[in-house]
C-alpha cells in the first residue's frame, strides 16, 4: 500500500512551518476535556496525549498558545516545563527511552483567541453567540496542546461542557450528551486518524436538519433555526454529490458528514475531519455556492483521509478538490470539466506566472492560482491517461492511501502505473515550472 512508503512523520520539520510540531515523537491519541463559557470566552481544559518517542528524549515540545498552565504530568508524574512563544517545552522527571510509549497531561485555562498569521486569525474564534474552530494550517494550538504537524495523525475523544442552550458539534460520533444543572457535556469520538488542523469544534444555538441520502453515511446540518428551510433547499443536492463521489473516489472515509452553518459571514467555508463549516453568506443557491459544497465534501477524501506529509504538497488537497467541483458540474448536467478547465486556463493566462504548483512556498500556498492550476493539472492527467484509467487512478489513490499520509512523489509514482506513456514532461511542466503550459485538449 502506498502510504507505507510515504514520509514517516518523524522525517523532518515542516519546510513552511519549521517551528510547528516536534518531529521526534508521534501522538496516536488525544483525549480532551474542555469547559467553555461563551459569555466571558473562557476555556478550561485537560488534554491527555498518548505518544511514542522516536529517539530518546530528555525533553520534548508541544504547541500551545498563551494559556495559563495548571500542571503538566508525564506518565502521571509532575514534569518541569517552560511556556513561551507558543511552545510548551516539557522535561520529564526521567528521560524517555528511544521508542518508549508515554502519556503527557496538560491542565490549562484562559481566553482562547485565534493565532495570528499572514492569512488572518486561525483556530478558535469567538462568535457573536458561540465559537468555531478553523485551524488550517497552524491554528490548532489556539485551543489545545498538540504536535501540530499534518502528518502526525491521531484519534480523538473530545468532551465539551457548555451552557445547555448551546449545541456542540465536533467531528466524529456523538457518544453521550449529559445535562447537569444548567450545563451539558457532549462527548465525541473520532476514531479515524486525524491531522491536528482538521479537528474542529462549533458551539452555537443550532437546530439539526437531516439530509436524506444513503443511510450508510449520516448527513446532518446544524444551522440557526431561521435558516433551516433555506439550508434544506441549498444543500438538497449534497446527498446526490455524496453518492457520485463514492462512485468515483470510493467509499466515504468516515462514519458521518456534518455541515455547520455558523450564524456569521465567513470568508470561505472550512473543511475539517467529517465536518464542513459554512457562513450564512454561503446560502442562497447558484453554482458559486454549490461548487463550495462539492469542494468541501471532496476534501473528506483528498486532504482529510489522504493527508499531506507537509504543507509543500498542498496542491494534492486543493487541486483534487477543485477538480471534484468540475466533475460534479459535468455529472450534474452543468458545464463539462473541459469547459471549466478552459475558463481556469484563460484566467491564469492573464495573471502573473510565478507560482510553482509542486512547491508554492508559504506565501502562495493559499493563492487562488494554486487551486485553478491544481485543477488544470488533474485535467491534463485525465487527458494523458484516458477516461477509464483516469477514474481508476483517482479511486485507487483514495483507497490505497485511505487514512494515510502522502507526498507529491507518491502521486507521480501512482499515476505512472495507469499508462504506458511517459508522464514526466507533463508533471514537470505543470508542477515544477512557473510558466503556464498550454490548455490540455481532447
Amino acid at each position: 500500500m502506498n502510504h507505507q512508503h510515504a514520509p514517516a512523520p518523524s522525517a523532518a520539520p515542516d519546510p513552511y512551518f519549521p517551528n510547528s510540531g516536534d518531529h521526534r515523537y508521534k501522538v496516536h491519541r488525544y483525549e480532551l476535556a474542555l469547559d467553555y463559557r461563551p459569555g466571558p470566552n473562557r476555556l478550561g481544559g485537560t488534554a491527555r496525549l498518548s505518544a511514542v518517542a522516536g529517539p530518546a528524549l530528555a525533553e520534548f515540545a508541544l504547541d500551545l498558545a498563551e494559556f495559563r498552565i495548571g500542571r503538566v504530568l508525564v506518565d502521571g508524574k509532575a514534569a518541569r516545563y517552560t511556556h513561551r512563544a507558543g511552545k510548551l517545552r516539557v522535561r520529564p522527571a526521567k528521560a524517555l527511552a528511544a521508542g518508549a510509549a508515554f502519556t503527557v497531561e496538560v491542565h490549562y485555562t484562559g481566553n482562547p483567541r485565534p493565532v495570528r498569521s499572514p492569512w488572518g486569525g486561525l483556530g478558535w474564534e469567538e462568535l457573536t453567540d458561540g465559537a468555531l474552530v478553523a485551524s488550517q494550517p497552524v491554528g490548532a494550538p489556539s485551543w489545545f496542546p498538540c504536535n501540530d504537524r499534518p502528518a502526525d495523525k491521531a484519534t480523538y475523544q473530545i468532551a465539551v461542557t457548555t451552557p445547555s442552550p448551546y449545541t456542540v458539534v465536533v467531528g466524529g460520533r456523538l457518544l453521550t450528551r449529559t445535562t447537569r444543572a444548567s450545563s451539558t457535556t457532549w462527548v465525541y469520538e473520532q476514531s479515524a486518524p486525524t491531522s491536528t488542523y482538521l479537528v474542529t469544534v462549533s458551539i452555537g444555538q443550532y437546530a439539526p436538519v437531516g439530509l436524506a441520502g444513503r443511510p450508510a453515511v449520516q448527513q446532518t446540518g446544524y444551522v440557526p433555526e431561521r435558516l433551516a428551510v433555506d439550508f434544506a433547499s441549498d444543500f438538497g443536492r449534497q446527498p446526490r454529490m455524496m453518492a457520485y463521489f463514492e462512485d468515483v473516489f470510493g467509499p466515504y472515509p468516515f462514519g458521518e458528514y456534518t455541515v455547520v452553518v455558523a450564524d456569521e459571514e465567513l470568508d470561505v467555508p472550512v473543511e475539517a475531519q467529517g465536518v464542513a463549516t459554512f457562513g450564512t453568506n454561503h446560502l442562497g443557491g447558484g453554482w458559486e455556492r454549490e461548487r463550495l459544497v462539492a469542494h468541501e465534501l471532496a476534501h473528506q477524501w483528498f486532504g482529510n483521509s489522504v493527508s499531506i506529509a507537509d504543507w509543500s504538497h498542498i496542491w494534492l488537497n486543493e487541486g483534487l478538490a477543485k477538480y471534484a467541483e468540475w466533475l460534479w458540474s459535468e455529472h450534474a448536467g452543468g458545464p463539462s470539466a473541459a469547459a471549466h478547465a478552459a475558463i481556469a486556463h484563460a484566467l491564469l493566462s492573464r495573471l502573473p506566472q510565478d507560482l510553482r504548483l509542486g512547491d508554492p512556498g508559504r506565501k502562495l500556498m493559499f493563492d487562488d492560482r494554486l487551486y485553478q492550476r491544481g485543477g488544470l493539472t488533474v485535467h491534463a492527467l485525465r487527458k494523458a491517461v484516458g477516461e477509464e484509467a483516469f477514474f481508476r487512478l483517482l479511486r485507487e489513490w483514495a483507497l490505497l492511501n485511505r487514512h494515510g499520509v502522502v507526498a507529491t512523489a507518491d502521486f507521480l509514482a501512482h499515476a505512472a502505473r495507469y499508462t504506458d506513456g511517459p508522464l514526466e514532461a507533463l508533471f514537470t511542466a505543470w508542477l515544477r515550472e512557473p510558466a503556464l503550459p498550454p490548455l490540455p485538449l481532447g
